[in-house]
C-alpha cells in the first residue's frame, strides 16, 4: 500500500510515447489513465495505441484507463499561399468564406454561422491569441476587421471568440465519427471539449453506453457560468488550461481552477488540471521549479488527477516527465497537513453519515486500508470525496467500473470475479481473504470496511484485524 498514490496521473499519448515498450515503461513510471488526443493521429494510430495499453495492463496486472479526447468545434483558419505572412498593427485583415489560399490581407474563415454572430467590436483571437483582430465590419460571406497584435500569421491556426457564446454544438460530424470508432475499441472515458452548458454533455451522453464515463472540459468563459450544472450533468470535469487562458484573461486562470477543483471535490466528482503543467520538459530533461510549484499546488487544492499533454506525446523524455510527476505528488502527499483542508462538509444522509466518520476512524484506529464493494462506484466516490489518509480498496467484477476509478482520487481497483455473499458476515470473510490474497496489506493490519452486501450499499461500517 505504500507504493500507492491518492492523485492519479493521466498521459497523453502520441509520436513519443505510442509504441509498446514506452507504454510500458509509462505504466511502471505509474500512468493511471492514457489520453488519446483525437486532434492529431490517424484511426489506425490510436486502434494500435488501444492495442499496446490493454496489452501493458495485462503485464501490470492492475486497470489501467483509456480516455478519448474529442477534438471539439475547434475553429480554425485555412491557408496562406506561402504558409506564414507578416502583419503590421492597425492593418486591415479579412476572413471569409473563399477557399483559396490567403495572403497578409486575408484567409479564409469556414464558419458562415459563426460570422452571423458577430457584432463590429468583437475581438478575435488566432493562434492561442498571439493575434488580436478587432471586428469592424460585417458581411455575410467576410468580415473585416483591424490587427491590433501580432506580427504574423501561419496556416490552420486555431481561433477564439471570448466574447461569444457560439451556436454551435460542442459535438462535431468529426466527433460522431471519433467517438463511434473509440466506442469500437473499448474506451473508458470520453473528453467533451468547449462545453458551454450541461446540454452539451447531455447530449453526447444519449450517444455513449452507460458505462461509459464522460469528462466536461471546461476552456470557455460561459461555462463558468454554468460550472455547477455541467458538473452535476458530468461524471468529471478537465481543468482545460490551454483554451480557458484565451478565452479569458491569463490571470483569472488561477482563481478558476481553484473554483472547479473546489465545486467538484464538494460535488464528489473528479477533477483533472491539464495543460502545459511540466511545459519545459518537452525540449528539457528536468522542469522549472515554477513548474513544479503548479503540480504541487493542484495537488494540495484537491485535484484527483493531473496530465501530461505534449510533454509525454511529443516531448523529448515522456518516461521521465511521469516520474518527476510521481516524485512530486509523492512529497506533496508526505506532507502531514495535506489533508487538513479537504475535508467535505456534513450532508444529512446516511451516506454521509458513514462515509464522513470514516477519516476519523482512520486516523484514531490505525487502519491500513478502507475497502468497499464497487458495484456501481458510487459509494467508492463518497469515501474518496472524504480524503482519508489510507488507501480505498475498491472490490469489483466489472472492469468497466475498475477502470472508471483510475481516475478517482485514493482508490485501488481489484477485479474478483465473484462478489455474491448471502450475509454480512460472509461479505466481511471475503474481503479478509482476497486482501490477504492479493497482498495489499500485510498481516496483522486493521482494514476498514464500509458498506453492504446484496443490494445494501453503505449499510454498515467495520474494522477487521487481518
Amino acid at each position: 500500500m505504500s507504493s500507492l498514490r491518492s492523485v492519479k496521473i493521466v498521459a497523453t499519448l502520441g509520436p513519443s510515447s505510442n509504441d509498446p515498450d514506452t507504454i510500458r515503461q509509462l505504466c511502471i513510471a505509474g500512468v493511471n489513465v492514457f489520453r488519446l488526443n483525437f486532434s492529431h493521429g490517424t484511426h489506425e494510430d490510436h486502434k494500435q495505441s488501444v492495442i499496446n495499453i490493454r496489452e501493458a495492463e495485462k503485464l501490470s496486472d492492475h486497470p489501467i484507463a483509456i480516455m478519448l479526447d474529442l477534438q471539439g468545434p475547434k475553429l480554425r483558419i485555412g491557408t496562406f499561399e506561402n504558409k506564414t505572412v507578416p502583419l503590421q498593427i492597425h492593418q486591415k485583415f479579412q476572413l471569409d468564406l473563399n477557399k483559396t489560399p490567403g495572403d497578409n490581407t486575408r484567409v479564409y474563415f469556414g464558419y458562415p454561422e459563426i460570422l452571423k454572430s458577430l457584432i463590429p467590436g468583437t475581438d478575435i483571437l488566432i493562434d492561442d491569441g498571439k493575434v488580436l483582430l478587432r471586428v469592424d465590419e460585417l458581411y455575410e460571406d467576410r468580415l473585416i476587421g483591424t490587427i491590433q497584435s501580432g506580427n504574423e500569421i501561419s496556416d490552420r491556426k486555431g481561433v477564439n471568440l471570448p466574447s461569444v457564446c457560439l451556436s454551435i454544438d460542442a459535438m462535431t460530424p468529426k466527433d460522431a465519427e471519433d467517438l463511434s470508432f473509440g466506442l469500437e475499441l473499448g474506451v473508458d472515458w470520453v473528453a467533451v471539449s468547449f462545453v458551454q452548458s450541461a446540454d452539451d454533455i447531455k447530449r453526447a451522453r444519449a450517444k455513449v453506453p452507460n458505462w461509459i464515463k464522460i469528462i466536461a472540459k471546461i476552456e470557455k468563459p460561459l461555462a463558468i457560468k454554468n460550472l455547477n450544472a455541467i458538473i452535476d450533468a458530468a461524471d468529471g470535469i478537465m481543468v482545460a488550461r490551454g483554451d480557458l487562458g484565451v478565452e479569458v484573461p491569463l490571470e483569472r486562470v488561477p482563481g478558476i481552477q481553484k473554483q472547479i477543483l473546489q465545486e467538484c471535490h464538494y460535488l464528489g466528482k473528479p477533477v483533472v488540471v491539464a495543460t502545459q503543467m511540466l511545459d519545459s520538459m518537452v525540449t528539457a530533461p528536468t522542469p522549472t521549479r515554477a513548474e513544479v510549484s503548479d503540480v504541487a499546488n493542484a495537488v494540495y487544492d484537491g485535484a484527483d488527477a493531473v496530465m501530461l499533454s505534449a510533454e509525454s506525446a511529443s516531448g523529448r523524455h515522456p518516461v521521465k516527465a511521469v516520474q518527476i510527476m510521481d516524485r512530486i505528488i509523492r512529497q506533496v502527499e508526505s506532507d502531514p497537513h495535506y489533508l487538513e483542508k479537504l475535508r467535505c462538509p456534513f450532508e444529512e444522509s446516511v451516506c454521509s453519515a458513514i462515509t464522513s466518520a470514516v477519516p476519523g476512524i482512520v486516523k484514531r484506529s490505525n487502519v491500513s486500508a478502507i475497502a468497499t464493494l464497487a458495484s456501481s462506484g458510487t459509494t467508492t466516490l463518497r469515501l474518496s470525496r472524504e480524503r482519508p489518509n489510507a488507501p480505498i480498496i475498491a472490490l469489483t467484477s466489472d472492469n468497466h467500473i475498475a477502470r472508471y476509478l483510475c481516475l478517482v482520487w485514493g482508490v485501488y481497483a481489484l477485479q474478483v470475479k465473484n462478489l455474491n455473499c448471502s450475509s454480512i458476515e460472509d461479505w466481511i470473510q471475503m474481503v479478509r481473504r482476497i486482501i490477504l490474497n492479493e497482498k495489499v496489506v500485510s498481516s496483522g493490519s486493521y482494514v476498514l470496511i464500509v458498506g453492504g452486501h446484496g443490494d445494501a450499499q453503505s449499510d454498515f461500517i467495520t474494522i477487521v484485524d487481518l
